[in-house]
């Protein structure tokens, strides 16, 4: 065994205490190199020591030089340290596997003065409180609502200071308590509004139920009758939510499927996510290791990673293999959950149809991400380094704008996936609204159209943001990004003339070789883009100049235009007219109207009018 060959670290492992806890292997630089928990860290420590192990972990062997233990009480603690230690060092020889999306939180800023409630597609140690994941994601934003409507909490980003002269909208709306001005609200009454806030998007509706009927009470006594009767109004709703959630739950339960495909030295995961016993949604995670890992390690190092970036957990968790380490997740996340979690394996029955399904699921998304030829794999690892990435981007959505003098303005979204551009997924947008030539709040309006319309209905976003321009697109389309709540999906510029990035956290701009092949694929994203914009501009101008007088005639649909271009030839022709021929061709009626039309014509075409 290659870890013998160093008698110090046999030692080191041999002493080890018989407690549990995690272990931390680290070479000859002390940098970690692998992270595993156990029940016992000297008998989990002496099992590298003989026998055969995989691949990858063969590799860390032969470079480990010391180890590292830090003990605790029990392996759920272990567990949750392990789990700790691999985000925050991330050694290479731990399996970290990548999401391919992620999914809508309501987050309470609690840190805040006055804490606001917000749309967020990552967790993150800021402060605040997260409340999710909402499948699907539409869900997320009608909470936000239901959470603005209940309790009036806000969700502007403007410094609270009181010093602002008058609120705005939501205020009058009944929608927020009004914190930005002075004498709206108190902080105590503020401090309530956030209180009930959180026992709602906990689901401790009973709790709130009966706080709120407490409320309405001391204000119908105190003849405070409109707060008395805003109470009221809450209490109704909050009811409604808490019988539609007891209603659903005997309809099924809540379980996460996983299957599981390793191939070539790399591996694909799907969950099935089955919610009241509807599957409403599939996650694909994904490992490129370069060395074989099985399925039962796969799945033991990745749990826990899962439910530590998600605040619910399902009743149930179905798995097609045995993993590690199975007593400490299910008391780990039955602490987490608050009721028991079975983790199961299902062998028969529609349980393990369900588990089979998941592994084909798992099969074809192995086949789908690998299957990147060599030129475009290394474009999307060059991609990662260059943007600072957290992974090789394998979807990529790029704009453009194109006009004609500021007329018929019209964006463009094009698809580059996995090395192809997928033009089935092309779209367009005619830009409304604007009327002078402005191409930054024509690129913020089709950035934000765009991806409204995605996360409602896919709550997806892709890897990478493409645009077309400098700075000022770049900040126009983050504007949109900032306001849809998911500002943190990576996003660049690419500016024609010097062919350089612009980065959001990068003051100037980064030029690479043209010969990059990370530059040459944004590239060719962005000429895709261009021509796709002008065709659709040259089609929409196309379109308009083929219209005639005859089209804005109300009543005249192509039917009867039909008829008059051949009876009249043209709108010139038609314009000649008379009031008898158009009244025997169409009807009294919409032949006196065409004539009424046709009058006007000939004033506009009399000279000096």
């Amino acid at each position: 065994m290659v870890a013998s060959a160093n008698p110090l670290l046999r030692d080191r492992i041999r002493n080890l205490p018989d407690r549990p806890g995690i272990y931390i292997f680290k070479d000859s630089g002390s940098k970690p190199l692998y992270v595993g928990k156990a029940k016992s860290l000297r008998k989990r420590a002496v099992s590298y020591l003989t026998g055969s192990h995989e691949p990858r972990i063969e590799a860390m062997l032969a470079e480990a030089d010391d180890i590292e233990v830090v003990v605790t009480d029990t392996e759920a603690e272990a567990l949750l340290l392990e789990n700790n230690w691999i985000k925050k060092r991330r050694p290479r020889f731990n399996i970290l596997l990548r999401d391919d999306k992620t999914y809508p939180y309501l987050k309470l800023t609690m840190a805040d003065d006055y804490p606001r409630v917000a749309f967020t597609r990552r967790i993150r140690n800021d402060g605040a409180e997260y409340f999710g994941p909402y499948l699907p994601a539409g869900l997320a934003r009608k909470a936000i609502k239901l959470v603005q409507k209940l309790f009036q909490i806000r969700v502007c980003r403007i410094d609270i200071d009181g010093s602002l002269p008058r609120p705005c909208l939501y205020y009058d709306m009944k929608r927020c308590l009004g914190p930005c001005v002075d004498g709206l609200t108190s902080r105590q009454e503020y401090d309530e509004a956030v209180a009930e806030a959180r026992l709602f998007l906990t689901g401790r509706t009973d709790q709130l139920a009966r706080r709120l009927r407490g409320e309405m009470a001391q204000a119908a006594e105190a003849l405070e009758f409109e707060r008395a009767a805003r109470l009221r109004d809450a209490l109704a709703e909050v009811e409604a939510v808490s019988q539609r959630r007891k209603l659903s739950s005997v309809l099924g339960e809540d379980v996460d499927i996983f299957g599981v495909r390793v191939q070539g030295g790399n591996a694909a995961v799907v969950v099935l996510v089955m919610r009241q016993g509807q599957i409403l949604d599939r996650r694909e995670l994904f490992w490129e290791g370069g060395d074989s890992v099985t399925d039962q390690g796969l799945l033991s190092e990745l749990l826990p990673q899962i439910y530590d970036r998600t605040t619910f957990v399902p009743k149930e968790i179905h798995l097609p293999v045995p993993i590690e380490g199975e007593g400490a997740l299910i008391e780990w996340l039955s602490e987490k959950r608050g009721k028991r979690v079975y983790v199961r394996l299902p062998s028969r029955g529609s349980k393990a149809d369900r588990v089979a399904l998941a592994m084909r699921n798992a099969e074809l998304a192995h086949r789908r991400r690998f299957r990147m030829g060599a030129e475009e794999s290394e474009a999307a690892r060059a991609l990662e380094e260059h943007l600072g990435l957290a992974e090789p981007p394998r979807r990529i959505e790029g704009f453009d704008i194109s006009h004609l003098q500021g007329g018929d303005m019209v964006a463009s979204m094009v698809v580059w996936e996995e090395g192809r551009m997928r033009k089935q997924e092309y779209r367009s947008f005619n830009i409304r609204g604007l009327e002078d030539q402005d191409d930054f709040a024509a690129l913020q309006q089709a950035v934000e159209r765009r991806y409204r319309r995605a996360l409602e209905e896919l709550g997806a976003m892709p890897d990478l943001v493409l645009v077309d321009g400098g700075r000022g697109q770049l900040n126009a389309a983050l504007e949109a990004l900032s306001a849809l709540g998911v500002e943190e999906t990576p996003l660049v510029a690419l500016a024609k003339r010097e062919e350089e990035l612009y980065i959001p956290e990068r003051p100037e701009p980064l030029g690479l070789s043209r010969t990059d092949p990370g530059l040459k694929v944004l590239q060719e994203i962005r000429d895709e883009a261009h021509r796709f914009a002008l065709s659709r501009h040259r089609r929409r101008r196309s379109t308009r100049s083929l219209r005639s007088r005859i089209d804005d005639i109300p009543g005249v649909g192509p039917r009867r235009k039909k008829a008059l271009l051949q009876r009249f030839g043209s709108a010139r022709g038609l314009s000649d007219a008379g009031l008898p021929e158009l009244q025997e061709l169409l009807g009294p009626l919409l032949g006196q109207r065409v004539f009424d039309e046709v009058l006007k014509w000939r004033q506009e075409d009399q000279p000096g009018t």
